[in-house]
């Protein structure tokens, strides 16, 4: 049975990202799951009722959900690439992504029973069990499914599957996952090996950074990066905080700011930091400026991710 994963436990970052990137951001998990996500033989060809193995256990659906809502702005995401739009009825005010989503007031950090209730759900879909939505749902006989922030890119393609399984939508999921596969494939065996470049990435300008055991910092290194935050005294379950004089010291070849629609950061603000207009990728024009939304979701768009990720090392490259 696939193991139950926990979304990462700090309500720092939580907090961090609710402003700037939509969507709580990654999660620490537990090993790879032993077994294919779902378990019931008619998933194969998209039948009901369908027991999808989640992050809140077995669930068991009956029928094709035609009331869906979503509560995560990256199961948002991943719910319209599989063909499930049509489906969804109510997204939470995060879910900015597609235009088209049928974004309401709904909070996937403070859920309220109630007003979920009153959009007459037959799915409702959670990236984390604030305030035990998953048991007050269940007592209301609600199906929930509690897909938490991924570890790595197999539990992304992994919950992929799982959506298209719970909502009839298998073989668009499957169709996904594989472009998915394709398509950071060649980003990363496109891009210049790294060789030893450093880098920063920066979730806003306090400044948090992302160490390699996160989910962000993996696709960093398949890249072969040298992420500078895997130096930082305090790793902070992966999501340290770094002094001005840190990153300074550090100098990296390449930074990657997740802080730009947030925060509006850019080459030329942290070249107004003290001490940062010297920094090599200041004054050789290699920062990268990312997709907040892009850069903190883990759903379909991570590929964009890999694909900036790819430019910047081809960037740094030519210089």
């Amino acid at each position: 049975m696939r193991p139950v994963r926990t979304a990462f436990a700090g309500a720092l970052l939580g907090t961090l990202l609710l402003a700037g990137c939509g969507q709580g951001g990654d999660s620490t998990t537990a090993s790879a799951p032993s077994s294919p996500p779902v378990t019931t033989p008619d998933a194969a060809t998209g039948g009901f009722p369908v027991t999808v193995e989640a992050g809140n256990g077995s669930v068991t659906i009956a029928e094709r959900p035609e009331r869906i809502v979503s509560l995560s702005a990256t199961h948002t995401e991943t719910l319209f690439a599989i063909g499930a739009g049509p489906q969804v009825i109510a997204v939470d005010n995060q879910s900015n992504h597609p235009a088209e989503a049928p974004k309401t007031d709904l909070s996937g950090f403070k859920p309220n029973v109630e007003a979920i209730v009153a959009h007459k759900p037959d799915l409702v879909i959670v990236s984390d069990d604030q305030d035990k939505v998953v048991a007050e749902l269940g007592k209301v006989n609600v199906p929930v499914l509690l897909q938490p922030s991924a570890g790595d890119l197999d539990e992304v393609y992994e919950e992929i599957a799982e959506l298209g399984a719970a909502t009839g939508n298998k073989a668009k999921a499957d169709e996904v996952v594989s472009g998915m596969r394709t398509a950071i494939e060649k980003a990363v065996a496109g891009a210049p090996k790294a060789g030893e470049l450093t880098f920063y990435h920066e979730l806003d300008q306090t400044p948090y950074a992302v160490t390699s055991k996160t989910f962000i910092g993996q696709i960093y290194g398949m890249f072969g990066l040298t992420n500078i935050a895997d130096k930082a005294p305090d790793a902070a379950g992966g999501y340290p905080k770094l002094s001005a004089e840190f990153v300074a010291q550090a100098d990296p070849d390449l930074i990657f700011l997740a802080d730009v629609k947030c925060c509006q950061q850019s080459k030329d603000t942290l070249a107004a930091r003290p001490g940062w207009k010297n920094l090599t990728a200041v004054k050789q024009d290699q920062v990268i400026q990312l997709d907040d939304d892009v850069a903190s979701r883990w759903g379909p768009r991570v590929v964009q991710l890999a694909e900036a990720i790819a430019a910047g090392v081809s960037g740094a490259g030519a210089n």
